[in-house]
């Protein structure tokens, strides 16, 4: 099970603010359009579009965004070419991080990677050299005040999900293995509960804890300078903030 982490609430909270600045949907049209590329244009029997467009509905992405998406990705519409590539390395005080890139120009990108890596204290690492310490897994958030714990809780176990986190103040987290994660999205699209947030994400199976604030910006830091690169897609950690360096940054 992921569990809970104060870091992931923050981010959470970022998420939101992307949104507005649209980042979010650049970011979410990509993934639909390569979906699309890869797998058709069919939900049905593209798991990976179904996921796709399950989070986008969970941003509020409008149904013509989305449409268009697919038809870049089946052709039907002119639209770039992009390749997936999974980046790993090291951030401030040995914290482990996953970047998850799309991008039409893989030099542009590793360059700016490696270099953000570098500039701010990290190391890009090889292929696996982090990525065994995370599970990846669906993580579906639920404001708390759309539905009660049981009601919830009873729902989710037998539409497949796996487990339900109650520990953030605001929102219950949903973990699902990801041959499961559309299925509960449908079941609670279906039921008319709403998604703060709905991804396949590379959760850590361990979290370091950082109780120094400076230490805490450090990653920080590092992790925002990747997140604004429009060929980022996410960024995974296992750090997590203690609750007294948590105290300081309210």
């Amino acid at each position: 099970m992921s569990g809970h982490s104060k870091w992931s609430s923050i981010k959470h909270r970022k998420g939101a603010q992307d949104a507005k600045r649209g980042k979010i949907f650049t970011k979410l049209i990509k993934e639909i359009t390569i979906a699309a590329r890869l797998g058709g244009g069919d939900v049905e029997s593209n798991p990976r579009l179904r996921t796709a467009i399950s989070t986008a509905k969970s941003q509020s992405m409008p149904k013509d965004n989305i449409e268009r998406a697919i038809k870049k990705g089946t052709g039907e519409l002119e639209g770039v070419d992009y390749e997936e590539i999974l980046y790993e390395g090291y951030g401030p005080h040995n914290v482990a991080i996953i970047v998850e890139v799309m991008t039409d120009n893989r030099n542009r990108t590793i360059s700016f990677v490696r270099s953000t890596f570098s500039k701010l204290g990290g190391n890009l690492g090889s292929p696996n050299s982090v990525q065994y310490m995370f599970d990846h897994l669906g993580q579906i958030y639920i404001d708390k005040t759309a539905i009660d714990e049981d009601s919830l809780t009873e729902l989710i176990l037998e539409a497949g999900a796996d487990d339900l986190n109650t520990d953030d103040t605001e929102n219950f987290e949903v973990v699902t293995a990801i041959s499961s994660f559309s299925q509960v999205c449908e079941e609670l699209e279906g039921k008319g509960i709403p998604m703060a947030s709905a991804e396949i994400a590379w959760v850590p199976q361990n979290r370091i804890e950082i109780d120094d604030l400076k230490k805490a910006e450090q990653v920080m830091r590092l992790i925002d300078q990747l997140e604004d690169n429009d060929d980022i897609q996410k960024v995974y950690s296992n750090f997590d903030i203690s609750d007294s360096v948590l105290s300081q940054m309210s």
